[in-house]
């Protein structure tokens, strides 16, 4: 998977916007953001990364943000596209 599909994927399970941001940084978002050395993905607060996730290739960052974003989906709003397809 990557990123545009990734994004693609949220739009269709209604994840909003402003719970994450792929391709960079901003508050109070999980991003995910390619680095020299591979991806990261972590909760943006103030400048600061907290809970960094290093991957070395984008479909292993783009499924930790996916299960992230569904941890978040599921404590927030009480749904979750766990056991789908996609």
């Amino acid at each position: 998977m990557t990123g545009k599909e990734l994004r693609i994927f949220f739009q269709e399970h209604l994840v909003p916007s402003r719970l994450y941001k792929i391709g960079g940084r901003h508050n109070h978002r999980i991003c995910m953001e390619k680095t020299e050395n591979g991806w990261d993905v972590f909760f943006s607060e103030h400048k600061n990364r907290i809970g960094l996730m290093h991957f070395g290739d984008e479909a292993s960052a783009c499924q930790a943000m996916k299960d992230e974003l569904r941890k978040l989906m599921e404590l927030m709003y009480g749904v979750t596209w766990a056991g789908m397809r996609a």
